[in-house]
């Protein structure tokens, strides 16, 4: 069975920073293409970023681009998102997926984690 549990999430002022991260298991995560996706209140899942199986190539969202980062630890079954300079837009719960950059509602994600920017 595929688990995928974030953490890391919390309240940022914005211009902040946050390192989320995403503990995989149930699935061989260094085959596997994963991605961050994000949910806004009111407003429906969005495709923030994706990155290889081995973790050198990865793609964002033009929301995100140049302050968002994706990277991964295989070793250690782990996937990460670094963000940075956040704006008030951002807050949102995050998840992580197991699914590329054209996901659906059924590809396993976590629980998620809640990114709160606000002053």
């Amino acid at each position: 069975e595929v688990q995928l549990v974030e953490s890391g999430g919390g309240l940022v002022q914005p211009g902040g920073s946050l390192r989320l991260s995403c503990a995989a298991s149930g699935f061989t995560f260094s085959d596997s293409v994963m991605s961050w996706l994000r949910q806004a209140p009111g407003k429906g899942l969005e495709w923030v970023g994706s990155i290889n199986s081995g973790g050198y190539f990865a793609d964002y969202a033009n929301s995100v681009k140049g302050r968002f980062t994706i990277s991964r630890d295989n070793a250690k079954d782990t996937l990460y998102l670094q963000l940075n300079s956040l704006k008030t837009d951002d807050t949102a719960t995050y998840y992580c997926a197991k699914a590329g950059r054209y996901f659906t509602v059924d590809d396993p994600r976590g629980q998620g984690t809640q990114v709160t920017v606000s002053s």
